[in-house]
């Protein structure tokens, strides 16, 4: 088979364009969160002689965290809540939590991990779903931060929350060293 001229011209022009730039994807904790349709709230003031967020060397420690805000429906899951809404409860609540490390360190991606999750759901003692009340919580991290927002975690039954609230969540994050 025989190539004209002007079909190897055509073929070296188009192999002499600049190919457009391939995403790899949303990159920061910050863009997966708004890609899988998740936004930051306003961070709560504590309403006591606490705070929200404490820094030790590369460890920043979360106090309880619910909702930010109002919080949407209150009450024990498995009674007033179904799971799912006990679910979007946790989900919330780690965004309020996101919302309190961004408001302490600026940036999401100053986060390597999460080390640590202490969830705890408002619940009757018989409750045996605390688990897949807190994936909630677990699930927001994991998107926001992959395998680093899987952490070792407790997910508790507890009989009673401020304001009956449905779910709180303590953590632990390991912050990345500075080079």
């Amino acid at each position: 088979m025989q190539l004209s001229l002007s079909r190897i011209a055509a073929a070296l022009f188009l192999c002499s364009l600049p190919t457009p730039a391939i995403s790899a994807g949303p990159t920061t904790p910050e863009q997966r969160l708004a890609a899988a349709g998740y936004k930051l709230p306003k961070p709560d003031v504590p309403e006591g002689n606490y705070a929200s967020a404490v820094r030790a060397g590369d460890l920043l420690f979360f106090a309880g965290h619910g909702e930010c805000g109002r919080t949407e429906k209150l009450g024990k899951v498995g009674v007033d809540l179904t799971i799912e809404e006990g679910r979007r409860s946790a989900e919330l609540t780690a965004l309020c939590m996101l919302a309190t490390a961004k408001a302490e360190l600026g940036d999401l991606s100053k986060i390597e991990r999460f080390v640590r999750i202490f969830g705890m759901v408002n619940a009757t003692e018989d409750f045996a779903q605390s688990p897949k009340v807190i994936d909630g919580f677990s699930n927001v991290m994991t998107t926001a931060f992959g395998v680093g927002g899987k952490a070792a975690r407790a997910a508790i039954v507890i009989q009673s929350l401020p304001g009956r609230i449905p779910v709180e969540v303590e953590a632990i994050a390991l912050l990345r060293r500075v080079k």
